[in-house]
């Protein structure tokens, strides 16, 4: 490498920053002695040490004329090694940016990565001296600059009342796609196949499993396993390599441009609740390695962490660097990249304060300040495994929050578990009870029945207990509560009547979802009839039980699911921004909820308590409060039977209208108007809706 030209620099923004003639570094470290960048060549030898001797506060920084988008890089900091206070300084350890935009491999597994020596009577207490720079990856600097096009001016803005998220993988979906170029990565994710079957299903948004710089866990490699869901990220504004064909960023804005031109938003699975590094025996990668006390929360002895995520560590978002690292990374994904929002994964850790939940601490009031997150879609897993983890409900506007409430509800209900109508009358109103509250809307429940996370929909209706011994763990891993049932038979089955339960349960689950007010997610593969063959944590799986099987395509049960989504989208009432509270709409005395009996009569205290009720109906209106320039649109009455075949008497119609069925989930075919009173087949759901008397 020629001379180089270092000048001081600026200590923002953090990162490694081309400006056409040259590239600013800026890293932050509040404990470290010296900082020191080390520059690579093509091939990623290191072929130069710089100090930056300019600190301004805690941010270390230095400008390099001359150096160009592509150049590689990393760090080497000095600083005490001291665990029992905190510090894990090692100078031998190549560390990525904490910043890096672009990561040009992936971690070697290898005793040097480590800060201490491995095996040594010592433990963490010990010194490593050996370089651990060949088993690393290094850091890119890249020139983000992308033609968006039209995009720049028209960028998707759709309300939650009409979002229906669809979670997926990135390589997962594609995979097994053989007809589709970059099969597995970005460019393969937004194909036009993958697209136009996207836009025929119906749904507005995909919910992208993590896609930012990740580590294939070091007991998964040596088990030939890797860490397929990206659960263990360290690099918080880069994309993946993985994912990439001809590792270009631009490959994953192409990616979201593509989505965008087909009126689907991207939304994006974070990780900032801990990093891949682990706990006090785990790698020196990054944070470690800048300011092992300033990243993480650590316990009352400070040579440990606390470990409120599962994962070994938690970020500390009490400090002011850890909590500007993340915002800036979010607001990079949003207005460099242009996706349309966030997932939180074991969001609770994000809003503790000193340790204890804070729904008003650091994190939730930047986001809710700041004018680039509060306008995008925000989503929290409200809970982590720390104590008083469990949240749902908690979180303030704009927030929304997954909802395993329904998930587990909505299964036993369908499972047949007694006592579970008040329940499913619960979950199909937008669980209330826990969001309406704090001007939060109707939509704030995100509501699903299967996730990455656990069964598939066709495993939850074909299995009753986990088969995960492809993961290596004498299937221990893995929760036991999935609220599944094989329907008699454990796994797969040529019995047509066993077939013909688990078609139309599946339905049934799907049409509670997209019946029910709150806001849908349904699980990529779920519409083609995919399974994982009885696996409930396939996380690190990166084979054909965690990649969408695409040749067992339920062609049925996608046109219904295509239906169903239609069905919803075409009847505001379902999709309501209010809650309905069997509030009186208007002069008439109509409310906007009644719930039924199958006689047609109100629900009685008795009735909800009624043993075996297996059969509840549900007339809806638009909420009271629903403004005068929104439309009335009448009603739509809804039934639920987990019961037989059943004689149902239909609310009074208006005058001069009346009640056609106009959804069924029965195999049957669709039967005319009966009149008042119809017979309903067993174990279904049924949607009328009011049509002018002289249709």
């Amino acid at each position: 490498m020629e001379q180089i030209q270092l000048s001081a620099g600026r200590p923002s923004p953090l990162g490694a920053t081309f400006d056409g003639e040259g590239v600013n570094f800026a890293v932050f470290s509040q404990h470290a002695t010296q900082v020191t960048l080390s520059l690579c060549d093509e091939k990623g030898a290191e072929t130069l040490l710089v100090d930056l001797t300019e600190r301004d506060g805690h941010v270390w920084h230095g400008y390099i004329a001359g150096l160009r988008p592509g150049q590689k890089y990393g760090y080497r900091v000095h600083g005490p090694y001291a665990p029992e206070r905190g510090h894990r300084f090692n100078p031998h350890k190549f560390l990525i940016d904490p910043y890096s935009k672009r990561l040009d491999g992936h971690v070697k597994w290898h005793d040097a990565l480590y800060g201490y020596k491995v095996g040594h009577s010592k433990g963490d207490l010990s010194f490593d001296r050996r370089d651990s720079a060949r088993y690393m990856p290094r850091s890119v600097v890249v020139d983000p600059a992308f033609t968006w096009g039209r995009q720049e001016r028209e960028k998707i803005d759709r309300p939650w009342s009409e979002t229906v998220i669809y979670e997926s993988h990135v390589k997962g979906l594609t995979a097994e796609r053989f007809d589709i170029p970059h099969a597995g990565r970005f460019l393969g994710m937004s194909s036009d196949p993958i697209l136009e079957h996207l836009t025929k299903l119906g749904v507005t948004a995909i919910e992208l499993l993590p896609t930012q710089a990740f580590v294939d866990d070091r007991f998964l490699v040596e088990k030939d396993l890797s860490n397929y869901w990206g659960y263990m990220t360290y690099g918080f504004f880069a994309p993946e390599p993985r994912y990439l064909s001809y590792g270009d960023i631009a490959e994953f804005q192409q990616m979201v441009a593509r989505f965008h031109s087909a009126g689907i938003e991207v939304i994006l699975d974070v990780v900032y609740n801990h990093t891949a590094e682990g706990d006090h025996m785990g790698p020196t990668l990054c944070f470690r390695g800048f300011d092992n006390a300033s990243y993480y929360r650590l316990s009352h002895d400070p040579r440990y962490y606390v470990n409120d995520t599962g994962c070994g560590n938690t970020l500390d978002f009490d400090h002011p660097f850890v909590l500007r690292m993340v915002m800036d990374s979010l607001r990079y994904w949003v207005e460099v990249m242009h996706v349309d929002g966030f997932r939180f994964d074991l969001a609770s850790t994000l809003a503790r304060t000193s340790g204890a939940f804070n729904r008003d601490g650091p994190f939730m009031r930047a986001v809710r300040q700041d004018p680039v997150l509060n306008k995008v879609k925000l989503i929290a897993e409200p809970w982590d495994v720390g104590l008083g983890g469990y949240q749902l409900g908690a979180y303030p506007a704009p927030f929304t929050e997954w909802n395993d409430k329904f998930r587990d509800q909505i299964r036993r209900f369908w499972r047949g578990d007694d006592g579970m109508v008040r329940k499913l009358a619960q979950r199909v109103t937008g669980s209330a009870l826990r969001f309406d509250h704090d001007g939060r809307q109707a939509t704030s429940s995100v509501n699903f029945l299967t996730s990455h996370d656990g069964f598939t929909l066709m495993d939850t209706v074909s299995y009753a207990v986990k088969h995960n011994a492809a993961n290596g763990e004498d299937n221990r891993d893995g929760h036991d509560h999935n609220c599944s049932d094989n329907c008699g038979v454990e796994g797969p089955t040529d019995d047509p009547e066993i077939l013909k339960l688990r078609a139309q349960r599946r339905r049934n689950m799907l049409a509670t979802l997209m019946l029910s007010q709150g806001t849908p997610m349904i699980l990529g593969g779920d519409e083609l009839g995919n399974s994982q063959k009885g696996n409930n944590n396939a996380y690190c799986l990166d084979n054909e039980i965690g990649w969408v099987n695409w040749d067992g395509l339920d062609e049925d049960f996608l046109a219904f699911c295509q239906k169903i989504i239609a069905f919803r989208k075409d009847n505001p009432i379902l999709r309501q921004k209010r809650f309905l509270h069997a509030q009186s709409t208007g002069s008439d005395g109509t409310a906007d909820l009644y719930w039924r009996r199958a006689d047609g009569a109100e629900m009685t205290n008795d009735d909800w308590n009624t043993p075996g009720l297996g059969i509840l109906g549900v007339e809806m209106r638009m909420a009271k409060g629903t403004p005068s320039y929104e439309p009335r649109l009448g009603a739509i009455y809804l039934l639920f039977n987990l019961g037989g075949d059943a004689q149902i008497t239909l609310p009074k119609a208006p005058k001069g209208q009346r009640w056609v069925r106009s959804l069924d989930t029965s195999s049957a075919p669709d039967t005319p108007p009966q009149g008042e009173h119809e017979l309903i087949a067993a174990n279904t759901v049924v949607a009328y809706k009011l049509h002018p008397t002289e249709e």
